[in-house]
């Protein structure tokens, strides 16, 4: 939206023109997530306390979760408010690819809404079904993968680069692409709201992989770059670099709020949504190998609920203490402040390990 209105203002006079540079738009977009948040927080919280949001908590999960009954939730809405404001001011509302990071984003923070409601204000704890949840997240993140399908200017466009080797891309075929694009999507969703369970331990790591993943929209849609670096070039694409640096912004914003001890959760509405956005950035710029590796967090949350699922059910034994895995180690006796730096500093290697790639090909 200032975009249009830089280039309108450019004809009185030309310092206007700095609005044009991409760099300068997510900077600017960071920060004004980052204010948005840090204001909408107080009052948000505020409401959520007088209607009594408030947090449930698992009477078979550790003791001392049990202090923090009560606890605001829903809280995502105040990351998706900042994320959308700000994407509209700072990004080019005339790319597609914006427009589909952001309804993607907002349709999957609209299903966990309706959970976390169902939870807290229907009390109803079961909230959505398991069933019902997979089916409307199935169906958007279908939609998304035929979307980007129909919309490829190139083949570049549904290329899959595989990291740490140069020459290692393959064009796949539509309905692979689709159904890799429908599994990333949708997998990361759910296990950034796996990862959601103490104070700041997935808003963070949702903060350096979203940086990480700006930085890849931006070199990728930047044709000297990505030459340079040998991934592929895909126009249009940096404007996700917008979009990225919102996510931090708001994901910082909200950690204000979120960390230990918390003021507020994210809740579903969050969690869902933010996971949904990192998907679908990784796939538009081509990186869902790299997602991998830098959200190894997620991943092993993930693999841990599968993994002690399946073991309880084939075997009748648990192979961790309890799932997801911070879990296991609260049960283990390390405090919960341990536990979330450890994870953070794990996903600061790990995201540093995505950026390697760049250049170890």
């Amino acid at each position: 939206m200032l975009l249009w209105l830089s280039e309108y203002l450019t004809q009185f006079y030309t310092g206007f023109n700095v609005f044009q540079y991409l760099t300068l738009r997510a900077i600017l977009g960071t920060l004004t997530a980052l204010l948005l948040s840090l204001i909408v927080g107080p009052y948000m919280i505020k409401s959520l306390s007088i209607n009594q949001i408030g947090q449930s908590i698992r009477e078979d999960g550790p003791k001392t979760h049990l202090t923090k009954a009560g606890t605001p939730t829903m809280g995502g809405s105040m990351i998706l408010i900042a994320i959308t404001v700000s994407t509209l001011l700072w990004g080019n509302l005339s790319n597609r690819f914006v427009w589909i990071a952001l309804i993607v984003t907002l349709l999957f923070g609209l299903i966990g809404w309706i959970d976390d409601y169902r939870k807290v204000a229907l009390r109803n704890p079961k909230g959505m079904p398991a069933k019902e949840k997979y089916f409307w997240q199935s169906l958007v993140g279908l939609g998304a993968a035929i979307t980007l399908v129909m919309l490829a200017q190139s083949p570049t466009e549904t290329q899959l680069v595989v990291p740490f080797f140069k020459n290692v891309m393959w064009i796949l075929p539509a309905w692979l692409f689709v159904i890799l694009t429908y599994f990333v999507i949708v997998g990361t969703s759910n296990a950034v709201n796996l990862t959601d369970g103490l104070d700041g331990l997935a808003i963070m790591p949702t903060v350096l992989v979203a940086g990480a993943l700006g930085f890849f929209a931006y070199l990728t849609g930047h044709i000297n770059f990505a030459n340079y670096l040998a991934i592929p070039y895909i126009a249009g694409v940096g404007e996700l670099t917008i979009f990225s640096g919102a996510i931090v912004g708001a994901g910082l914003g909200f950690l204000w709020f979120n960390t230990y001890p918390a003021q507020v959760f994210m809740g579903d509405v969050g969690a869902l949504a933010l996971g949904a956005a990192l998907g679908i950035v990784a796939v538009m710029v081509r990186q869902e190998l790299v997602l991998l590796i830098m959200g190894g967090v997620f991943v092993m949350e993930a693999i841990s609920v599968i993994l002690q699922v399946s073991s309880f059910k084939l075997t009748g034994r648990r192979i961790f203490r309890m799932a997801p895995l911070h879990h296991h180690f609260e049960l283990n006796g390390w405090p919960e402040p341990r536990v979330i730096v450890r994870f953070w500093i794990i996903t600061v290697v790990l995201v540093l390990i995505g950026l390697a790639t760049l250049k170890i090909r």
